[in-house]
């Protein structure tokens, strides 16, 4: 097992580089940057006196050098001009849009970023699983006709029109403000447990919310997943010499049916970021799904490309758990081509 973690933890080193690779390229495949556009917007304008402090920005951030060699810098591999280390340095690079370092910019917003990833797969798994055990293992019951047509609400109604719903309704019935991620006290002031209760209490909506989407496709693999195993043949032997339902249930259809479910951890995550960019809009959410938007719209290349490849750690991070997870369900998974023999 050790050994299984070893290869998976090495294996993400050359992934991250080829994924850091693809970020860049993609947010260099639009002509210009942000330096360029504002050039080229107070030349228009007739403005030139700010021109050369942009064309110093260009040079001391090295947008002057060609596409490997800023790629490499931008790494933090190759040596660049004074003062820009590069990622593997800790230096996230500049935000020319709101003049200032990454750092500042999207610190505030990745710890609750992940703590609101963190609590919607929660959400998604908690009420996904016994609701695809219920619907596989009662097929064609009211209840399952329920679930699936909750499922196909879920999949259906927009995430930030449910969000607007939801606003308008806890505003309507109890009074209560849901927009953001804490009370407006809080905001800037140092963490307490007030504003931790706080934090919990303002993500129950934002969870809800961005998890529905996810929560009904879950419950719909499960129960596909679990209806399969359950029409196998080896379920009828067991069946067959007497064993109880429930423990026929758990104790190979189950893990079987789990295998698709439990690997669909790492492919959440960007998910939840990409489609929770709206909703964190409509919410008023501190997270880095609206910077990111701000940022590709104003090609503000350190900034948008610090944020994917974030999203993309995270994801590796998920796709690693849940290898471990399906390593520990079924050893056929860690041991290979070992199994077989």
């Amino acid at each position: 097992m050790l050994q299984y973690i070893a290869r998976r933890i090495l294996a993400m080193i050359p992934t991250l580089f080829v994924i850091s690779f693809l970020t860049f390229f993609i947010i260099e495949l639009p002509a210009g940057d942000y330096i360029s556009n504002q050039i080229a917007a107070l030349k228009s304008t007739g403005e030139s006196s700010s021109v050369a402090k942009l064309e110093f920005l260009r040079k001391e951030f090295a947008l002057d050098r060609p596409f490997f060699e800023r790629y490499l810098i931008w790494v933090g591999v190759w040596p660049g001009p004074h003062g820009f280390d590069g990622l593997i340095q800790g230096n996230w690079g500049w935000s020319f849009e709101f003049d200032k370092p990454v750092s500042d910019v999207v610190g505030p917003t990745l710890p609750l970023t992940v703590l609101l990833n963190f609590a919607t797969i929660l959400f998604v798994y908690i009420v996904s699983f016994p609701i695809g055990i219920y619907s596989a293992t009662r097929q064609y019951s009211w209840g399952d006709y329920g679930f699936t047509l909750l499922g196909y609400f879920g999949l259906a109604v927009p995430n930030f029109l449910l969000g607007l719903i939801l606003l308008y309704l806890f505003n309507r019935w109890f009074g209560l403000s849901v927009g953001g991620l804490m009370a407006p006290e809080y905001i800037d002031q140092p963490w307490s447990l007030n504003k931790g209760l706080s934090i919990l209490a303002h993500m129950i909506v934002p969870t809800i919310v961005i998890g529905t989407s996810g929560t009904a496709a879950m419950i719909r693999r499960l129960r596909a997943n679990l209806l399969d195993e359950l029409h196998k043949q080896y379920v009828t032997t067991g069946r067959a010499k007497g064993l109880s339902e429930r423990k026929l249930l758990t104790k190979y259809p189950l893990r079987m049916a789990l295998n698709p479910f439990i690997a669909d951890i790492g492919s959440l995550i960007p998910s939840m970021v990409s489609g929770s960019v709206i909703v964190s809009v409509v919410l008023n959410l501190p997270t880095v799904g609206p910077v990111l938007l701000s940022a590709l719209q104003s090609q503000d290349q350190f900034l948008s490309g610090f944020i994917l490849l974030f999203v993309a750690v995270l994801t590796l991070f998920g796709m690693l758990v849940s290898d471990l997870l399906l390593a520990v369900l079924d050893p056929r998974i860690r041991l290979g081509g070992r199994a077989s023999s």
